[in-house]
């Protein structure tokens, strides 16, 4: 047994160090594709300022790794085979992984390149000084080094640092999110401070929210400047089918006796979904909605859901059959998900939840955090108010704006119904089409927000500004593509039963002749959602 044991022991070794070795190899394959790219685009006549665009999205294609990740790719094999060539052995050797030769190339991009020659000697050229040496401890001797070779080079790196501030927004469990802020330390801790001081007011006036659920409100509210955070306007992107639309039943009257398709108005349902709203609109003034059901169109609202902060829009809401029958993952239509854009899949149920809240609907609705600790008006305020009856703020005050979009789904293929445009740019109804289908970029991948609708066959080549020659792609996928070499066409969608690719598909053809597919993911409730995006 400790035999076996300690074999074990020495295989992680070895496959680690075979790790590292394999990593300096494609080292030296990128960098020597980036020169072979460079050359290619020079005798195709790209300008100096633009060559070597899409090489980085190349690697990442075949590491099968973001764009982004795949540009850091490059910089590292190109800065370890040409400037450091002592880490690049190192790496090779097995005594340092590809996260700390990365840290060394780093630490070292604000230093000429003379100066990175010796750091790059001093610390690597002995393989055994760095037996032990962990992340820190190896950032703090390239500093220290740094320091002592030229002192401005520290000065430099603060100056880059803050030209690199930014903002950013990830997903993290539970339908919540990380919005991160790389900020210079004076701003972050005056932002800080300032969150700290409101929370600190608040709670002694007898706020009953926690320290950290002010700050958190208290940071929406002045970013977006709205008086509650729990008003973040909301937008229902409602995915129907032509068998909902057409069942005859109604999801609300508006005003002027229209009718928006898609509700439920037949006997011995839960709340008679009435409401002054204008087609195809919730209002802008959050018209006051009955409790009721979205029947017909994905996202059920049933009356008391309890009631959750609203805080941001929402996306694409599944298809829910008319008459309630099961969903395509064995559930019946209430339990279909939703697409939050710019977070993912969300439960249906969190859902109907938001829009509840942001219409103030819902019986056994609970106030949501940011309204419970707010202080009522002494008894007998306001006019008409009765003995300890609280002051309801004006009717627009408690109105979120809440906007109803409807989007027709084929029931087969699970695709949003097509349109096209004669115009070189894509419209702003088609534009939000292709990102409701796309998502996120449609590059094999990369899950960056969508930045660009790209024309797939481009339009100077006879392409149509069309749902089916539309992508999504983020800013720097779509500038990869423009490089000489690249080529993209469309799959057309199938509504046969056994295509067994029915969702829009994408090949993307790089200059080397490899080839990758993207299909669009699959909208919530789809009944190709059952075999998962491609």
């Amino acid at each position: 047994m400790e035999a076996a044991d300690s074999q074990l022991v020495d295989l992680l070794r070895v496959l680690e160090e075979l790790k590292s070795s394999a990593a300096a190899v494609q080292a030296r394959a990128a960098a020597v594709l980036d020169a072979s790219q460079r050359r290619a685009q020079s005798r195709a006549g790209v300008p100096a300022a633009h060559l070597g665009r899409g090489v980085g999205a190349q690697i990442a294609l075949a590491r099968r790794d973001s764009p982004h990740r795949g540009n850091r790719h490059l910089g590292l094999g190109k800065a370890l085979v040409h400037e450091m060539p002592h880490t690049l052995a190192a790496l090779a050797s097995g005594v340092l992984s590809e996260w700390r030769a990365t840290l060394l190339v780093r630490e070292t991009a604000c230093l000429d390149l003379e100066d990175r020659h010796r750091v790059d000697e001093l610390i690597c050229k002995d393989p055994d000084s760095l037996d032990g040496v962990g992340d820190r401890k190896l950032i703090a001797r390239i500093r220290s080094i740094t320091q002592a070779i030229d002192p401005a080079s520290q000065v430099r790196r603060h100056a880059k640092a803050v030209s690199d501030r930014y903002v950013s927004c990830r997903p993290a469990p539970d339908t919540m999110c990380f919005v991160t802020g790389l900020l210079p330390v004076a701003q972050g801790v005056a932002v800080y401070a300032a969150l700290s001081r409101a929370a600190d007011s608040l709670r002694a006036s007898g706020d009953a929210r926690s320290r950290g659920q002010i700050m958190a409100d208290t940071l929406v509210e002045r970013v977006t400047g709205q008086a509650a955070a729990d008003r973040v306007p909301v937008e229902v992107q409602l995915v129907i089918t032509d068998r909902t639309l057409f069942t005859g039943r109604t999801l609300f009257t508006g005003r002027h006796g229209e009718t928006v398709p898609g509700g439920d108005a037949s006997p011995g349902r839960t709340g008679a979904p009435v409401a002054p709203v204008a087609p195809g609109r919730l209002g802008r003034v959050g018209a006051p909605v009955a409790p009721g059901r979205l029947s017909g169109v994905g996202v059920p609202v049933a009356p008391g859901g309890p009631g959750r902060s609203g805080t941001g829009s929402l996306g694409t809401l599944g298809p829910w059959d008319a008459g309630g029958t099961a969903g395509p993952l064995g559930g019946s239509g209430r339990d279909a998900p939703a697409y939050f854009p710019g977070y993912g899949i969300v439960p249906g149920a969190w859902a109907r939840d938001l829009i509840l809240s942001a219409l103030g609907l819902g019986n056994n609705q609970q106030p949501c955090p940011a309204a419970a600790g707010r202080q009522e008006s002494p008894p007998g305020a306001g006019d008409g108010a009765g003995a300890g009856a609280p002051a309801s703020p004006p009717p627009d005050e408690q109105r979120t704006p809440v906007t109803l979009r409807r989007l027709y789904l084929d029931t087969v293929s699970g695709e949003l119904t097509a349109m096209e445009s004669k115009a070189r740019a894509f419209p702003a109804g088609l534009a939000r089409m292709i990102r409701t289908r796309d998502q996120t970029c449609r590059t094999p991948w990369c899950d960056a927000p969508i930045r660009h609708i790209d024309h797939i066959e481009p339009h100077a080549e006879g392409g149509r500004t069309s749902y089916a020659n539309g992508q999504g792609l983020c800013e720097a996928c779509n500038q990869a593509k423009e490089a000489p070499g690249w080529n993209s066409s469309s799959t057309p969608v199938s509504s046969r039963r056994n295509d067994v690719s029915p969702r829009h598909t994408v090949r993307t053809t790089t200059p080397t002749g490899h080839t990758y597919s993207s299909m669009a993911p699959p909208l919530p409730g789809a009944a190709s959602a059952i075999g998962g995006a491609s």
